[in-house]
């Protein structure tokens, strides 16, 4: 697999309207986009680090996977995506490894990237993040 760099680090919070501030007013980053993704039940507000995003993710249903997550362990890094080129056939490959998968096949997320996770019990206990970016 080539990854070509680390995508973003999602981060698990209650609120995107108590987290946003700390971000921009004691870190110094600027929120870039704020989005739903109504089929993960989650608003995102990203912010770029170099060529790295951080995405704050607020669940929008206490059922929604960000809703469990923080249910059962907290607000915190809740998983780190790596950019990749044909995640396709990197969906494949890691696959025909052993890897676990969540997703067989790509999906739409934030920001209209393909993504697809790949489970953490294959990961070392990260729940990791595949991305690619068709539109560039």
């Amino acid at each position: 697999m080539k990854i070509t760099h680390i995508e973003h680090i999602g981060i698990a919070v209650k609120s995107l309207e108590e987290a946003i501030p700390f971000y921009e007013e004691t870190l110094g980053l600027k929120c870039y986009n704020v989005e739903e993704v109504k089929d993960q039940k989650v608003k995102t507000a990203f912010f770029k680090v170099g060529q790295t995003k951080i995405e704050l993710l607020e669940s929008t249903d206490a059922e929604g996977p960000i809703g469990k997550f923080i249910e059962k362990r907290g607000e915190g890094v809740h998983h780190i995506a790596y950019a990749v080129e044909q995640i396709e056939d990197q969906l494949k490959k890691v696959e025909e490894k052993g890897v676990r998968l969540i997703d067989k096949t790509p999906r739409k997320g934030a920001e209209g990237l393909d993504i697809a996770f790949l489970h953490p019990k294959s990961t070392f206990g990260v729940l990791t993040e595949l991305c690619e970016n068709k539109n560039k």
